[in-house]
């Protein structure tokens, strides 16, 4: 199915009904009085997250969603039914986003989330409720309140442990193709991915971490070249950054030290932040370099780049180095869960 991370929709929540104005009408009982009763509540609209979603894409078609309107209320005193809500299912990772105000209404990160992004209109009032000792035979009542209406943007962000940055043709597809059963497209031309995967790595029966292999970025990616901003976004939920870089590159004009400069400018441009999350230096394509001269291009580019954080070399394709980078990323998620239980554990106390 093709993957479609953002959609925008049209929401209107049920208007309430009307109040009624009647009267008691039975016999040897002249004067019954006022017996008018309240319109019912309007739908909402909700907002929910199911893990059997993976897509935006229905929602390219189906662009507006109307929850039920109240009925108007009924003599006896009789309220009108409610509406029924409506609920709408989005994937996991999707946020939803108010059009006119680019208010962040919600962010549906676990399988049966809801959030409420219309509110129903308000039944209304009855004539059995305007009566008192000085007018007795009250012939008002009042409508229901229109329920809202919200122009939303879906935005579907790929929830992951890990995402691969780097430029096209950065070998990203062969190293989630490496070390996971994923199978992206794999070709010998830029931007062969154009849409992001996912890959699940198992290193244990309880041990795995999910990895996202997500389309090249380019210069001017934060201002909407190239994939822009569809790329950058993705990689906003993921707790570890795995850079990679063609480490013989076949044009000579082109410098990987260059290369990653670029992508953090763009990173930094988009997000400040991300910049300051762990990110770790993959060298790959290493099988293109003479084994005994492997190891000291890689400490040449590290020392040029003047990288603190831990960095690999290896060859995807050849299945080089690959799955010891696997083990160290679960070494890394297993010691963040130990410190976030050990936390737990002091608060606790």
């Amino acid at each position: 199915m093709k993957f479609v991370d953002e959609a925008e929709i049209t929401v209107h929540a049920g208007s309430g009904g009307s109040g009624c104005v009647s009267f008691r009408r039975e016999k040897f009982i002249p004067f019954g009085g006022p017996d008018g009763g309240n319109g019912g509540e309007g739908g909402s609209v909700f907002v929910v997250a199911d893990e059997g979603l993976n897509t935006l894409v229905d929602f390219r078609h189906d662009r507006v969603f109307r929850a039920q309107r109240g009925e108007n209320g009924m003599g006896r005193q009789m309220a009108g039914k409610a509406g029924e809500d409506k609920v709408i299912r989005v994937p996991v990772g999707t946020s939803v986003i108010n059009v006119d105000t680019d208010e962040t209404i919600g962010d549906l990160t676990h399988h049966g989330q809801v959030i409420k992004v219309a509110q129903g209109g308000r039944g209304g009032a009855g004539n059995v409720n305007f009566k008192s000792s000085t007018n007795r035979a009250p012939r008002k009542a009042t409508p229901g309140t229109e329920g809202e209406t919200r122009e939303l943007r879906l935005e579907l962000k790929v929830l992951a442990d890990v995402g691969l940055l780097g430029f096209p043709n950065a070998g990203k597809s062969t190293f989630i193709r490496a070390v996971s059963a994923a199978t992206p497209r794999v070709a010998d031309y830029p931007f062969t991915t154009l849409q992001p995967h996912l890959g699940v790595v198992r290193i244990g029966t309880d041990q795995s971490f999910v990895i996202a292999d997500i389309p090249g970025l380019i210069e001017g990616a934060a201002d909407g070249a190239g994939l822009g901003i569809q790329f950058l976004k993705h990689v906003s939920r993921t707790r570890l950054l795995l850079h990679l870089v063609d480490v013989a590159p076949l044009d000579d004009e082109t410098d990987p030290v260059e290369q990653v400069r670029a992508i953090e400018a763009e990173l930094e441009k988009f997000d400040a932040e991300l910049l300051e999350r762990p990110r770790w230096l993959v060298f790959n394509k290493a099988d293109l370099v003479p084994e005994d001269e492997r190891q000291k291009l890689a400490k040449a580019l590290v020392k040029r780049l003047k990288w603190k954080q831990p960095w690999f070399l290896v060859s995807a394709i050849a299945r080089e180095g690959t799955w010891e980078v696997a083990l160290k990323i679960q070494d890394f998620f297993d010691r963040l869960r130990a410190e976030a239980a050990e936390e737990s554990r002091s608060e606790d106390a």
